[in-house]
């Protein structure tokens, strides 16, 4: 069966890439039963060592188990999301559990956590250094929120409430993905009227994938926001916006109304099986922010301004909506479309003259280019390379010293493929034994078209997700738990927002803004207009997102979850936060993917604002020196990328700024001052 299942032997592609050419759907349950049977087998190993618990023979052991599990774990995670379809769909539903319920047992092993205990109980006596003495730390850390420490009992019921919140993780975002392929709004004739060509290029080709005539707009974020930007025909953007905020809102089979009250529930009665009040408290005393009022104070200090702001903002484009005969008060699906025509009064600026300047690989190459510059890594297409998916664009990524890792680019939406943008990992860096390099892939959801051009906003999400990128490839550690991204929530989208202001920079736009046409510059005078207004339209985008984050902290803190009707409680919650009703939450409860598809930012979307305050503060560290590229600020934050979990993430933050962080710098630049 070896020679017929590429994941039942050693892979022979070459940096340890994936032999994706030779995977199926089918050989992953031979490779899971195997694998998961490896895993056990080792862990009892480690249980049963009748030496003394030791560093070495305990904990570093552990670093070394499962790895054939995590390199299959690691792939297949990847291919449900980015490569999707039917077979991947119905083996991670059937999978999940499983999964969940082995890392509860290996989590919660009483032989393995004794000898965990009795290396922490020891650490100072053992002489580690720093990593040595943090992966000690957190290893006994997160046994403990694992449930290790509990009773028989109450072990039993954490394992089954993983194994059932892996389903319905599972089940949430499948169910989200099935309402984005079933809906599209067909357009023809004067329909098509005010659309710039780049989205009915892009409507065209949506309407190709799904195997029609003439042009569709579908629920990818790429097709519907621009929609709702430039049709005058306000009845199809009020269709088209509905159907995004309905999506998990559909009664039947599909509906996530259903799901919500059972996950919180879930998740409050673990937190309190470990002795914590509510979910949100257990997850926020493992963060930055500690608690859940120091999360709550800093979304309150820009929630108020940020209304105020908005309120103005709205004030301005029902002005300009009065002047074009509209009557009555603004909708949703009107902010948008709106906001683009102040923009272009005000600013004299509009997405229309934007894109033909950000065409797709141009700003690629400038995400490349920039990380040339900070850190010295080259990114060399290595097409011959196997990949999942014909978009799929493969690089070697190396520096001075030779290979540094493997970076898969991912750009397009596809039917199968799970909307939003981000990072994930194929294999990340250790060094424990035979040093590993880092395989990373950045995933977009950029409408198809002939050449791709980005919006602006575009072009961010593409330089933020390279950040997380970096992370991933700049990690210099030795073990693979500290890896990369391995560290807090609230600390992990550090990188990222970071990254984002090397594409607002005048020198990086003249570079590589490049007209798809002519191949000439983006005119200063355009670039001046676009950074003038950067500021411009930041109360709605403060407003939605921090609303999301409210509604998040909220749910994950609500004393009985299981009695919520969801819909209800959203509506009531936006009335009484004083939600403006002209604006739309970033993310409803139903799709809200971060909290309800998995774990990883459930009651922690705050963490996007936590990380922009050490974002905007730390640029100024550049800012400071008066070069966006000066080669000693460059240097510490490599560092920072570089560290992984290996040291408190504060500790890492201070010692690239020279100082703690504060507020000012992200109030200034979403102009919430004052």
């Amino acid at each position: 069966m070896c020679d017929a299942n590429p994941l039942l032997a050693a892979w022979d592609t070459p940096f340890g890439l994936p032999p994706f050419d030779r995977i199926r759907p089918e050989h992953f349950p031979p490779a899971f039963d195997a694998a998961m049977a490896e895993h056990r087998a080792e862990i009892a190993a480690i249980g049963a060592n009748p030496e003394p618990a030791s560093f070495a023979n305990t904990i570093e052991a552990l670093q070394r188990s499962g790895a054939a599990l995590r390199r299959l774990s690691n792939l297949f995670s990847n291919l449900v999301v980015s490569l999707g379809g039917p077979e991947f769909e119905a083996l991670d539903r059937d999978w999940a559990p499983r999964f969940a319920q082995h890392g509860m047992a290996v989590a919660q092993d009483e032989a393995l956590f004794a000898r965990i205990g009795a290396v922490h109980a020891a650490r100072d006596t053992l002489a580690l250094d720093t990593d040595q003495r943090r992966l000690l730390e957190r290893t006994y850390l997160g046994r403990v929120r694992s449930g290790a420490a509990l009773p028989p009992e109450g072990r039993a019921r954490m394992a089954e409430i993983s194994a059932r919140l892996a389903h319905l993780h599972t089940a949430f975002g499948q169910n989200v993905l099935h309402d984005e392929k079933a809906w599209f709004l067909p357009l023809s004739g004067a329909e098509l009227d005010g659309l710039p060509p780049f989205l009915v290029e892009g409507a065209a080709q949506a309407a190709a994938a799904r195997g029609r005539e003439g042009h569709v707009i579908t629920l990818s974020r790429s097709l519907i926001e621009p929609f709702l930007v430039f049709s005058p025909h306000r009845a199809l953007r009020r269709r088209a916006y509905e159907a995004w905020i309905a999506r998990g809102y559909h009664s039947g089979a599909q509906d996530n109304r259903a799901l919500i009250p059972e996950i919180l529930a879930l998740r409050a009665e673990r937190a309190r099986l470990l002795g914590y009040a509510s979910f949100a408290e257990f997850r926020l005393a493992d963060s930055m922010a500690g608690s859940i009022a120091a999360a709550q104070a800093l979304l309150a200090e820009v929630w108020e301004p940020a209304k105020r702001k908005a309120a103005a903002e709205r004030d301005r484009l029902l002005a300009a909506a009065r002047a074009e005969g509209h009557e009555g008060p603004l909708a949703p699906w009107d902010w948008r479309h709106y906001a683009e025509k102040v923009r272009a009064a005000d600013y004299a600026l509009s997405e229309t003259e934007l894109k033909p300047y950000l065409v797709f690989d141009r700003i690629q190459q400038a995400a490349f280019d920039t990380a040339g510059r900070l850190f010295g890594l080259r990114f060399v297409p290595r097409p011959e390379l196997p990949a999942y998916h014909p978009d799929v664009q493969v690089y070697e990524v190396q520096d001075a010293a030779g290979h540094v890792g493997l970076f898969l680019a991912d750009p397009f939406a596809r039917g199968d493929k799970r909307s939003g943008a981000w990072m994930s990992s194929y294999r990340e860096q250790e060094a424990l034994d035979t040093p590993l390099s880092p395989i990373v892939v950045n995933n977009n959801n950029f409408a198809r078209a002939t050449p791709a051009l980005l919006s602006f906003d575009d072009a961010e999400t593409l330089f933020h997700e390279f950040g997380h990128a970096l992370h991933g490839l700049l990690s210099r550690v030795r073990y693979p738990a500290q890896s990369g991204t391995a560290v807090r929530r609230d600390f992990v989208e550090l990188p990222s927002q970071i990254y984002e202001h090397w594409i607002s920079l005048p020198e990086v736009l003249g570079r590589y803004a490049l007209h798809h046409e002519t191949g000439e510059p983006m005119p200063e005078a355009l670039i001046h207009r676009l950074l003038a207004a950067q500021g411009f339209n930041q109360g709605f985008a403060t407003v939605e997102y921090t609303a999301s984050a409210l509604i998040d902290l909220a749910l994950h803190t609500h004393p009985a979850p299981e009695t919520l009707d969801i819909a209800q409680f959203e509506a009531e919650f936006l009335s009484g936060i004083g939600m403006p009703p002209e604006i739309g939450i970033r993310h409803r409860p139903g799709h809200f993917q971060h909290l309800f598809a998995g774990e990883g930012y459930a009651a922690g979307y705050y963490s996007y604002l936590w990380s922009e305050v050490l974002d905007a503060d730390g640029f100024e560290a550049f800012t400071e020196k008066g070069d966006a590229f000066d080669p000693e600020v460059a240097a510490r934050l490599r560092h920072l990328l570089s560290a992984g979990d290996t040291e408190d993430p504060m500790a890492l933050y201070v010692a690239f700024r020279g100082r703690p962080p504060g507020t000012a710098a992200l109030l200034k630049s979403r102009g919430l001052l004052g």
